[in-house]
């Protein structure tokens, strides 16, 4: 079985730190330099695992500002 794609692992790693609360409602994300340096991806990799985070609606972006955690996150996620 091919291992999963890097954006996929980022993605996930993300979405783990919502649902356990580490990252909680509305606080923002690493930025993509933060997030590529600490995972050592590419920028396009970030943006992918953001993308998908964001269909799924565990993130939300703001242009220009940043990316931050939905204040309501999808079902299986983190209630408060």
């Amino acid at each position: 079985m091919p291992a999963k794609a890097k954006w996929a692992q980022l993605a996930d790693y993300l979405r783990e730190r919502i649902e356990s609360g580490e990252l909680a409602p509305g606080e923002k994300l690493p930025s993509t330099a933060q997030l590529k340096e600490e995972h050592a991806v590419s920028q396009t990799v970030v943006r992918q695992a953001i993308l998908v985070l964001q269909m799924q609606g565990w993130v939300e972006g703001v242009h220009g500002v940043g990316v931050f955690v939905a204040e309501r996150l999808p079902d299986g996620g983190r209630k408060s």
